[in-house]
């Protein structure tokens, strides 16, 4: 090969090699400017750790309103899916407060497939120059309380007008008839009857309020289901006789349930009773009892006036009654069947009814089983029991 060739190979060999060199320069810079570079905004120091132990939902977005973090209750609450904001009315608050820096406050509805309403309180601020911050907590609980509260003293407070506006007028009744003594005792019965159910109406009041106080779990004692509807049938015998109306006992004895005893007998009696006061003169009231190996379930079962199915939803809530208009003889307050739903609730059980409409009703309480406990082995003649325990 002469000279001149071998100049042009080692001069084209020389660019090769300094193309090459300067390529894998540009590669590793890009490299490292890539590595350099963050994903995405960086959390202000602390900000991550404080949000991972909140109860409340927390959100924070970027610049792009894209979500950067978020605690795990607003996921759980449906606020948040991947980096999106799913309240738009709460994506717009994100935006007014970016736009402003002043901070926000709202009361949101969130409305999912499938799921109750929530109540929600939001406060919006700004975290530093481009990130938001969004705290949400869930106020769902504590206004179906505030409704339930306004509900129940403006129910309490109509059915109370009833009886008291009755002995007023039943009282000047007494007077006018003063030179009728056959006037007079009429009067004075009917009012007798009106303070009786007056009577009723403020025990019954008194009643589930304190069901709602009292914890269940502090008397959690194991009480006999026997002795339970006994005291149910003793309570409703004289109504039942007076309208000849038998009451009859079936199913297994022996049964305990776990429990406060007060309560637990205080939701029998109102099955027994409710079914007495709307069952027909000549017929029969039925209680049965049955266990498995985790509840004891009690059924009342009436021959009554029975339930149209659009009101069974209805029926446990408080002074709901199927027929308004017997109320008046039948003497009901509408809180038995709400006693009832409560103290089956606060016992981890549940109540539920079966209804035709003219036929009657089984009203059906199940509750936790109470099993025995096992006994313990003997001690022997030796000062030791069958274990070798002393």
């Amino acid at each position: 090969m002469d000279p001149t060739t071998q100049a042009v190979l080692a001069a084209v060999l020389g660019c090769a090699v300094g193309i090459v060199g300067v390529l894998a320069w540009h590669l590793s810079e890009h490299q490292r400017r890539q590595e350099s570079t963050p994903v995405e905004p960086l959390l202000p120091a602390g900000v991550a750790a404080v949000l991972s132990v909140l109860r409340s939902s927390a959100v924070v977005l970027d610049e792009h309103d894209k979500v950067l973090k978020a605690s795990a209750p607003a996921y759980a609450v449906g606020l948040v899916r991947g980096q999106e904001l799913l309240v738009d009315e709460l994506a717009t608050m994100v935006r007014q407060v970016r736009r402003d820096g002043q901070i926000r406050e709202t009361e949101l509805t969130l409305t999912r497939e499938l799921t109750a309403p929530r109540t929600l309180t939001a406060r919006v601020a700004p975290l530093g120059s481009r990130l938001v911050l969004a705290l949400v907590e869930d106020r769902t609980r504590e206004r179906r309380v505030e409704a339930v509260r306004r509900d129940f003293v403006a129910n309490v407070s109509h059915e109370l007008k009833t009886p008291v506006g009755a002995i007023r007028l039943l009282a000047e009744a007494v007077d006018e008839a003063s030179d009728d003594p056959e006037a007079v005792r009429r009067f004075a019965r009917r009012m007798s009857v009106e303070s009786d159910r007056l009577t009723q109406l403020v025990q019954q009041v008194i009643e589930l309020s304190r069901l709602q106080s009292a914890d269940p779990v502090n008397e959690d004692v194991q009480v006999d289901v026997d002795e339970v509807v006994a005291v149910a049938v003793d309570t409703s015998i004289t109504d039942a006789t007076a309208r000849e109306i038998s009451l009859v006992t079936r199913g297994e004895t022996g049964l305990a349930v776990h429990g406060d005893h007060g309560q637990i007998t205080a939701a029998v009696t109102n099955l027994v009773a409710n079914a007495v006061a709307y069952s027909g003169a000549g017929s029969s009231v039925v209680l049965t009892v049955a266990g498995d190996e985790r509840t004891v379930e009690i059924s009342v079962i009436d021959h009554g006036i029975g339930i149209p199915p659009a009101e069974l939803d209805r029926i446990f809530e408080r002074f709901y009654r199927v027929d308004p208009a017997r109320h008046r003889s039948t003497g009901g307050t509408g809180l038995g069947l709400s006693i009832v739903k409560h103290v089956a609730a606060t016992h981890g059980g549940d109540v539920k009814v079966w209804s035709v409409e003219g036929q009657g009703s089984t009203f059906t309480l199940t509750l936790p089983r109470a099993l025995p406990a096992e006994p313990r082995p003997l001690p022997s003649d030796d000062g030791f029991d069958q274990e070798g325990i002393r």
